[in-house]
């Protein structure tokens, strides 16, 4: 259910129209009624806009003060329930430290009317237009013979993109006239990333065209500050029409769903990044050699990397190892006059690094999946050069091989796996101390922090039940 200050907006907004369009409201008023009244039903779980209605007032005069929780202990619900199992026992991993020692809270009941229109029900299949779908994430949360009865559609082929290609951005799905024309085609739409082109009208657009055909809209919170842009404000109005407006919430980390709930009073279920390598090479031997690799992958610079600051302070600390070395990797378009991300001070410095002997640098273009694998497997350290940011599928991927990462105590990445940390932020800047000790901490130790096939594929199979589980649950 919805906090009650979010159901009062919502019993007013539809009472008001309600009374317009009796009126003699326009078209524009009754379509407005209709997206209330949906949203009223999807949060009360009751299919008859009256009955929905009436469900919103009991749970309202539940809620009185004197009756309901503190906001305290509605955030201690919030934060419970996304850090915890079925069964309320917390995940393993997925408590932060902070919190490890405090007692489970109790998840409140739901009003009777809820529980009595929601029964499980398990059709054959569930059909979901997912944003995108053939990405390594979305494959893989699900299992891989399909018995979890999910079925994704293909991503929509952009205009533009060859008959052979895989692409998939921009995503076709987020057009509402998509929905209009295919929204008998899928049960589910499930959105994950791929609108940042979308301006929070569009998105509205989106969400709206949803409504009227009656699907569920579920978002992954993959991303709560997008690495791709530099000012936070177009992600975080995108955020402001997507969080409020899903029927269901997942996310990463307690920490990302901490946020969500703080920023939106919304409950976000925490599912772990499935695995991004694939189980064969989860199972390969490490390659064997001598010596201790550090490796920076500058890739073409994105807007939430400080690339020279750390590679600089990495120079000295690696320069004071035996037989240590420091590899720094860039696309080429970032030596490359013509392109957008050209930036020749940056390679100035690099190649004066390189001269030196400070460092080896690498300028290739982008890697397919075996290139970067072997590259990934022939660091001994990864460090993710990151000033904001939320969580990492190349942690994920570093995971997978056995290769440590020093991450940023920026975002979330430190609860995904594990991992070392230093200070870096937008904020704050670069903590060199820090990363000079993570880098000393993964020499001296030498971190064998690896996945294993098995307990890959076992969380696999987890978050494959759990998604059914959630689609299962919703509205449609």
């Amino acid at each position: 259910m919805a906090h009650p200050a979010v159901l009062k907006d919502l019993v007013e907004r539809y009472e008001t129209l309600a009374l317009l369009h009796t009126e003699g409201g326009a078209a524009e008023i009754r379509r407005k009624l209709e997206d209330a009244a949906y949203t009223l039903c999807v949060t009360t779980g009751v299919k008859d806009p009256e009955a929905a209605l009436l469900a919103a007032r009991e749970c309202l005069s539940a809620a009185l003060p004197e009756n309901g929780p503190s906001p305290t202990a509605r955030r201690a619900d919030s934060r419970t329930a996304a850090t915890s199992r079925d069964d309320g026992t917390p995940a393993p991993g997925e408590v932060p430290q902070e919190a490890a020692t405090e007692p489970p809270a109790r998840e409140p009941a739901r009003p009777a009317a809820d529980r009595a229109v929601r029964p499980p029900r398990r059709p054959d299949t569930v059909r979901v237009a997912s944003v995108p779908a053939g990405h390594v994430y979305v494959r893989h949360c699900s299992v891989p013979d399909g018995a979890d009865g999910v079925v994704r559609l293909a991503d929509p082929r952009p205009n533009g993109a060859p008959s052979t290609s895989q692409r998939w951005w921009p995503p076709v799905m987020l057009d509402p006239g998509w929905v209009e024309a295919h929204h008998g085609e899928f049960d589910v739409f499930h959105l994950h990333f791929g609108f940042d082109a979308q301006g929070p009208d569009a998105l509205a657009a989106l969400v709206a065209a949803l409504r009227r055909h009656g699907k569920p809209l579920v978002y992954t919170a993959h991303d709560l500050r997008n690495p791709h842009q530099a000012d936070p404000g177009p992600h975080l109005a995108a955020l402001d029409v997507l969080v409020p407006a899903a029927d269901r919430l997942i996310t990463l980390t307690p920490g990302a769903a901490a946020e969500i709930a703080a920023r939106w009073n919304r409950t976000a279920t925490v599912l772990p990044h499935p695995h991004v390598v694939q189980p064969p090479l989860v199972t390969r031997p490490r390659p064997h050699r001598e010596g201790f690799r550090v490796g920076v992958h500058a890739k073409s610079l994105r807007a939430n990397m400080a690339v020279l600051p750390v590679v600089r302070v990495l120079a000295d600390t690696v320069a004071a190892l035996d037989d240590a070395e420091l590899a720094v990797n860039i696309h080429h378009e970032v030596d490359d006059p013509a392109a957008h991300a050209h930036d020749p001070a940056l390679m100035a410095e690099l190649r004066k690094l390189a001269d030196r002997g400070a460092l080896t640098l690498r300028v290739h273009d982008y890697f397919d999946d075996d290139q970067l694998w072997e590259y990934l497997g022939g660091l001994d350290l990864s460090v993710l050069p990151y000033t904001f940011g939320t969580h990492s599928g190349w942690l994920e991927a570093c995971h997978d091989l056995g290769t440590a990462v020093a991450a940023p105590d920026c975002g979330y990445y430190a609860q995904q796996r594990p991992c070392l940390t230093y200070g870096h932020s937008q904020r704050d800047g670069l903590d060199a101390g820090t990363l000079e000790e993570a880098v000393r901490e993964a020499y001296r130790t030498r971190p064998a922090w690896r996945a294993t096939a098995d307990g890959r594929a076992a969380e696999r199979a987890r978050i494959a039940a759990s998604h059914r589980e959630i689609y299962d649950g919703l509205p449609r």
